[in-house]
């Protein structure tokens, strides 16, 4: 068991192509997105580390060289992080992401995040939760109406996920919720064991999201809820919001 943060490698999701922001970020991968005069990466960054996270992999695709230029241009004169890269030649979704940034990861357990999005969490409790359950995995979910946009995820009193929906319609009943019309969504933020590759799908190419989580519910993985809203730039009018929320 880990007992600093310190020492828990920091795995960041920042391959993906941003198609639907494209008409006002282009040319640049979604991390390095301006918010006023620093980056979406720069804020994630700077949140994590306040926790002590050292290591950082950044796992990269579409645009890399832009993202390897800037950390080498604003992160290479630092001691606060030790940054690395796991590059994809072609995209492998977010799953396949992990799976090619296995032999990079040396602690057990890892964290994974997107990095398009944030949501303030103390992940001093995130990793007490972790390892009080035992948990193979644990994900971060948050408390939201936005089920049509983000889908929701169910649980049980012990936390326990029992369903795991993305983007979908359908409500959950779980009964720490106020209202009918409040979900849990994923977050986007995970602690998993290394165990967790033995898990994976065999092939190099594949969604955490859709062709991962929905499948792992005979092993007992579990939902740390936060009241905290997520924050993210997946399209123009996210990233303006986000803008807003940020700049304050």
């Amino acid at each position: 068991m880990i007992s600093n943060l310190q020492n828990i490698d920091v795995v960041i999701l920042c391959g993906g192509l941003g198609t639907r922001l494209n008409s006002i970020v282009p040319d640049q991968p979604k991390v390095l997105a301006k918010i006023s005069d620093t980056t979406f990466l720069d804020i994630l960054l700077n949140k994590i580390s306040i926790y002590g996270f050292k290591n950082i992999i950044l796992c990269t695709g579409h645009l890399k060289e832009n993202i390897k230029k800037y950390i080498e241009c604003y992160y290479n004169n630092t001691n606060n992080y030790n940054i690395i890269f796991s590059e994809e030649e072609t995209p492998l979704g977010t799953g396949g992401a992990i799976k090619n940034a296995k032999y990079l990861i040396k602690s057990d357990p890892f964290i994974v995040m997107n990095g398009d999005s944030i949501c303030d969490i103390d992940f001093n409790e995130f990793y007490k939760f972790h390892i009080n359950n035992n948990a193979l995995l644990s994900i971060v979910l948050s408390k939201s109406n936005k089920t049509k946009d983000y889908g929701n995820v169910v649980i049980d009193e012990d936390y326990v996920i029992t369903k795991f929906n993305e983007k979908s319609n359908e409500k959950s009943n779980e009964k720490s919720l106020s209202s009918p019309n409040i979900s849990l969504i994923n977050a986007g933020i995970y602690l998993m064991r290394r165990e967790i590759f033995n898990k994976m799908p065999k092939k190099e190419t594949f969604s955490l999201e859709y062709d991962f989580f929905s499948k792992l519910e005979c092993y007992r993985y579990y939902g740390f809820v936060t009241n905290n809203e997520i924050i993210d730039i997946g399209t123009p009018e996210r990233y303006k919001k986000a803008i807003d929320i940020l700049n304050k």
